[in-house]
């Protein structure tokens, strides 16, 4: 049974190991950037036996679109089992009470621009976050491409309205960095140019209060660069909070 349908797409959670699959060749898919069909390969790592998948999937012909896994722990102290502890120090955060959820390897089928896919994906997050008393989202959300030059308004926004509050601030881990908040302090943002620049789902992040490290990974890897988001659920504006939740009814 689907967790959320909306339109054409419904959301479901999985641990079976055919769905596995199946979102690991989505991944191979969008972060190794090729849009053919032919080429096929697993995006797959060690965390992925201990996630829970979400799926996004089209009512009509069951393809799948988009997915996502999320990684539970009852609380900070748990944190650096995290995929994102892998690049960032966040001893910081071994402090926080409340349950926590990471969101990682959020993909869309490449070619595919429908804003209808991310709010499905968001639904059934919400009603994760309900059903599960989860007080903080985090993970690492990415730029395509390493060269930071591209996305310098986008990082200036990050650094004048989005970092993380000092009591939860990750601390440079990774051999390779952007650090924008300092080597950006001077450039005010361009509010046109930062916001084309930013990716979709840190968008969605934002929107509802999340904020974010004040560096930036760069993953030679996967070609992106990175930032560690983190949203606490009760951050989140009432008026937003609201329609999420309307959403995932």
């Amino acid at each position: 049974m689907p967790v959320f349908s909306r339109g054409r797409y419904r959301a479901r959670f999985s641990r079976e190991i055919k769905d596995v699959e199946a979102a690991q060749k989505l991944r191979f898919r969008a972060f190794r950037g090729t849009d053919d069909e032919e080429v096929s390969g697993l995006d797959a790592d060690d965390f992925d036996q201990d996630c829970i998948h979400v799926l996004i999937e089209e009512v009509r012909g069951d393809r799948l679109v988009c997915c996502f896994r999320m990684l539970p722990f009852e609380n900070g102290s748990e944190i650096e089992r995290s995929y994102s502890a892998q690049y960032y120090e966040l001893s910081a955060l071994r402090t926080y009470e409340g349950r926590m959820v990471e969101m990682g390897r959020f993909c869309v089928l490449p070619g595919l621009n429908d804003p209808d896919i991310l709010r499905v994906a968001w639904a059934a997050m919400t009603k994760y976050v309900d059903e599960n008393g989860v007080d903080l989202l985090f993970g690492c959300s990415s730029f395509w491409g390493t060269e930071a030059e591209t996305y310098k308004d986008a990082f200036a926004l990050l650094k004048e309205k989005h970092l993380a509050p000092k009591r939860w601030l990750p601390r440079v881990k990774a051999p390779k960095v952007f650090r924008f908040a300092t080597q950006l302090r001077l450039r005010k943002p361009d509010l046109k140019q930062a916001n084309k620049g930013m990716p979709p789902l840190l968008r969605s992040y934002l929107v509802m209060g999340g904020w974010v490290s004040d560096h930036a990974v760069v993953d030679n890897d996967l070609n992106t660069l990175h930032v560690f988001t983190g949203l606490e659920i009760k951050g989140i504006p009432p008026g937003r909070a609201r329609l999420l939740r309307m959403s995932a009814a």
